[in-house]
């Protein structure tokens, strides 16, 4: 075999590993933001850290609450009424929006590899999966999507 096509071979899923590794990174699990945050997490009440480990949120939680349970929002938006401003913390479907590129070329006796990882923007208002919002520093209302 070609020393320099296996040394190709290895860069490029050494790289690819390397990315794949650092997307896993950037997610977290509901087990693993309970773990970081363990003596918080206990000083809640029994039907606050049930919902909580199971993912799901109600009305009441607070922020920390909220962002123990389902993670940081894709979004924040605030809204001012004559009733007061709220915030709402917008989720998103969890779908792959991940791009990945590579690249070899060559030109006389050198060569290279390059491997490219990338997200998409925003998403549109259908691929919301769920809407919190607090008043008063609590949860007033959940939305969530309905599946068409």
């Amino acid at each position: 075999m070609n020393p320099k096509a296996s040394l190709h071979s290895r860069t490029v899923g050494l790289l690819l590993v390397s990315a794949l590794l650092l997307l896993a990174a950037g997610c977290s699990s509901v087990s693993s933001r309970i773990s970081k945050n363990r003596a918080e997490y206990e000083s809640w009440p029994i039907e606050v850290r049930e919902k909580v480990a199971a993912g799901q949120v109600d009305l009441g939680f607070t922020p920390d609450q909220v962002r123990m349970a389902l993670g940081d929002p894709e979004r924040v938006a605030t809204r001012t009424t004559a009733d007061g401003q709220s915030e709402s913390w917008i989720y998103r479907k969890p779908s792959p929006r991940i791009g990945i590129g590579f690249g070899v070329g060559s030109y006389s006796r050198n060569s290279a590899v390059g491997v490219g990882v990338s997200s998409g923007g925003w998403p549109l208002r259908p691929d919301e999966s769920k809407r919190v919002v607090f008043e008063g520093g609590k949860v007033s209302s959940v939305e969530n999507a309905q599946a068409r």
